[in-house]
């Protein structure tokens, strides 16, 4: 019957043998019978204690021989099944988290294998383990909390003032106001939205409440002429180099970045999920949100003792407070936030931000429509009559987002501005339209085909050398100032002229030889609208008292 252990022989009692051994000659008895008295101390055996007196105080291995190396397979198939295993979990994810289980995949791979760039990988039946798949994946970091972390974030600052602008929007806490400016019938009431911009450098921010159905480009492109534009004091305004911006609808709107690329801003957004991997959405937008929870935090929360009955009234309460927030402390200088937007100003200094009207000729969407045979547009229910050559044609309508004109464009070629058409005219003042230089061609062409023949040779086949086209070499046309809708000069001096019969309200061919030399001279010199039109009226208007006066010339 074997002996039972009473547990390890303690350290003290070994050092006492081992220095009492060591006293001892090598083939003494005595020897012997010190250990077997300490074994049957302990109810172990002799070579117990002499494996433990080897033991003592020797530095023992924590790991395997073949610790981090497969056994069963080699290091390199095993991490091929690793790598199929995590992009099986990856491929199966969805939004909720849940995955293919480590088991699951296993049993895939041992039934029916995976398909793969290198063919068919298909695994025998009790090869690979659950643990020991999670624990290699774990050690070569493809475990799925390693494999959908996201990139490390960069962060970064502009150096000047101006030079990059975080633009945001969000739903303000209030939800909405007692009387909105404006209600959009079936839409129910505007949700209150905080619109901002933060400067980079600074920190200094300008926010604005806006009535909204939704993140829109027209309530976007209001806030931001309202930040560009000049105020009184120290605060933020001029046209930013840049504008940050996330990847919402107004990054989206074809309006938004023609707007920005007149006034020269070069506009990015945020990088979008999945762009390398499983980056977030919302990224590098920490100093454009922190304003945001700011103003909910210490200014919103007082709207439970008073709240705003007018967005007009809500912007007054949250300039007050975004000025005392402008004169904050800046996030690493000793100074506040807008002295630090002050003290970095380019050495060319902000740019200013162009009139109301000009914004206004900027912001214009596309819209490609076809005019109707009556030369007429319909356009959110209102009718534009455009020139008659563009009836039946497929044109590019630029509508303003803040005025009522409309342009045209067809074929490289703008037309306009057009106002709003009054409608049918009446039966009696029925008039038959100019003709056109297009339909003075069309009727050229027409009278030509009627009278043009084939000689017979073309039906007969001679044999004549055929001479080769000349090659016409391709004009180019200079680059022309940004006027692209003729709106300070006319197109040419016939559209001047027309535009002078208007305004006198007369054929120009009714008029004295002087005064047609006098507008030959005029529109040869200049096409611009507000000469044009000065000259005119100097000429001839005031001289006869009124438009509707006779012209004494």
């Amino acid at each position: 019957m074997g002996r039972r252990s009473q547990g390890p022989i303690p350290a003290e009692i070994l050092i006492g043998l081992r220095k009492r051994l060591q006293s001892l000659p090598p083939r003494s008895a005595v020897r012997r019978e010190a250990v077997e008295s300490t074994a049957r101390l302990f109810d172990v055996s002799a070579s117990t204690v002499y494996r433990a007196l080897q033991a003592l105080h020797r530095p023992k291995s924590l790991r395997r021989a073949d610790h981090g190396r497969a056994r069963s397979m080699s290091d390199e198939d095993l991490n091929r099944y690793c790598e199929i295993v995590a992009a099986l979990k990856l491929r199966t994810s969805n939004r909720k988290g849940r995955r293919l289980s480590t088991n699951r995949a296993i049993e895939l791979l041992e039934d029916h294998g995976v398909e793969t760039p290198d063919g068919l990988v298909r695994v025998p039946k009790g090869l690979l383990k659950r643990s020991t798949l999670n624990r290699w994946m774990a050690r070569l970091e493809l475990d799925h909390a390693r494999v959908i972390r996201p990139s490390a974030a960069v962060r970064f600052e502009a150096r000047h003032s101006n030079e990059c602008w975080q633009f945001d929007m969000s739903p303000s806490d209030l939800k909405r106001i007692a009387r909105p400016a404006w209600v959009e019938p079936g839409r129910g009431e505007p949700t209150l939205m905080l619109f901002s911009v933060i400067d980079d450098r600074s920190g200094a921010a300008y926010l604005e409440y806006r009535c909204v159905y939704g993140e829109d480009p027209e309530s976007a492109l209001r806030f931001l002429y309202n930040a560009m534009a000049p105020k009184e004091g120290p605060a933020l305004q001029g046209i930013p180099k840049m504008l940050y911006l996330d990847n919402g609808p107004v990054a989206k709107s074809l309006v938004f970045g023609a707007v920005m690329a007149q006034l020269g801003v070069d506009w990015n957004t945020h990088r979008p999920a999945g762009s390398d991997g499983f980056t977030p959405t919302a990224r590098a937008k920490g100093k454009v949100e922190r304003p945001f929870k700011t103003v909910k935090e210490m200014h919103e929360t007082l709207y439970h003792f008073h709240k705003p009955e007018t967005e007009t009234e809500a912007n007054e309460w949250l300039r007050n407070y975004v000025d005392r927030y402008n004169e904050r402390p800046h996030r690493r200088e000793p100074h506040s936030r807008i002295e630090d937007w002050i003290a970095n100003i380019p050495d060319d200094g902000l740019r200013e931000m162009c009139s109301w009207e000009r914004f206004c000729a900027f912001a214009r969407e596309p819209e490609r429509r076809r005019v109707g045979a009556d030369a007429r547009i319909s356009v959110q229910g209102t009718y534009y009559e455009v020139d008659p050559d563009l009836a039946g044609e497929e044109v590019m309508l630029w509508w303003g987002l803040f005025d009522r004109e409309l342009y045209v464009e067809h074929n490289d070629r703008r037309y306009g501005p057009y106002s709003p058409s009054g409608g049918p005219i009446p039966l009696h003042r029925y008039r038959k339209r100019r003709k056109s230089e297009k339909q003075r061609r069309v009727d050229s062409v027409v009278d030509l085909a009627a009278c043009i023949s084939l000689p017979k040779s073309a039906l007969a086949g001679e044999d004549e050398a055929r001479q080769t086209a000349e090659i016409i070499p391709l004009l180019a046309t200079p680059f022309r100032d940004r006027d692209p809708w003729q709106e300070w000069s006319y197109a040419g001096e016939l559209a001047a002229r027309r535009a002078i019969s208007r305004q006198l309200g007369r054929p120009l061919a009714e008029l004295s030889d002087e005064a047609r030399t006098f507008i030959a001279d005029l529109v040869g010199r200049t096409l611009n609208k507000v000469e044009i039109e000065e000259a005119i009226r100097d000429r001839f208007l005031r001289r006869t008292g009124g438009k509707n006066a006779h012209l004494a010339d």
